[in-house]
């Protein structure tokens, strides 16, 4: 029996939701001009598109992204139906969703129809609280992804205390998700990072498989 698979990528191109510059890309070979065939070379910073942050990003001494072990990445995810917050995603909001013993999830906020949707970054949006953050971690989680270029929510985006306690317990990052289409529930998640030595974060395509019912 076939399973249903569900692209949870954003498309990269010129004028797409970034952080820090777009991403640009030139033609170094071109079939038009009598070559082989079409090569393309990109300028992309590793925060663009839909990526994971690993731990180094905030901790010293933490995994880089060619680290990480795929049992974090690959295995069963739990998204969960969040679009009732307003800004923050709190404990209690991951314990009413259904949290429960999952040990990767993925926050299906408003971003994903809204702030997610749009190409330059928005003055408000839903990301992770500290003490949701920290729950996670107390339960052991091993993966955590938002709808959005960060998963911090934006009260927090001056001291970072959501990546803090994430990246210092070893969870990995998953940002720019989009979730629109996607029902809460558990999935099969494939997630595979670009294997960037030494570097804090990378692209990281990630496909969703739902098995339909018995």
């Amino acid at each position: 029996m076939t399973a249903e698979q569900i692209d949870i990528n954003i498309p990269i191109h010129g004028d797409m939701l970034h952080w820090g510059r777009r991403p640009t890309y030139e033609i170094v070979e071109s079939r038009a001009n009598g070559d082989a065939s079409d090569v393309s070379r990109w300028l992309i910073g590793a925060h663009t598109g839909t990526h994971i942050d690993a731990p180094s990003h905030f901790i010293e001494g933490g995994a880089s992204v060619d680290k990480i072990d795929l049992n974090s990445t690959v295995g069963v995810a739990r998204v969960l139906d969040l679009r009732q917050v307003v800004a923050e995603i709190s404990a209690e909001d991951l314990e009413n969703a259904g949290l429960g013993d999952a040990k990767r999830v993925l926050f299906k906020t408003r971003n994903s129809t809204d702030a997610l949707t749009r190409n330059v970054k928005s003055e408000t949006w839903v990301g992770l609280g500290p003490d949701a953050a920290q729950l996670l971690v107390d339960r052991g989680v091993l993966f955590a992804g938002n709808d959005y270029m960060t998963i911090e929510a934006p009260a927090h985006v001056v001291e970072w205390p959501t990546h803090h306690i994430l990246c210092g317990a070893g969870v990995v990052i998953l940002e720019n998700a989009n979730l629109a289409d996607v029902d809460s529930g558990d999935y099969q998640m494939v997630c595979l990072p670009v294997p960037f030595a030494g570097m804090e974060a990378a692209p990281a395509p990630t496909v969703l498989f739902r098995l339909p019912a018995a």
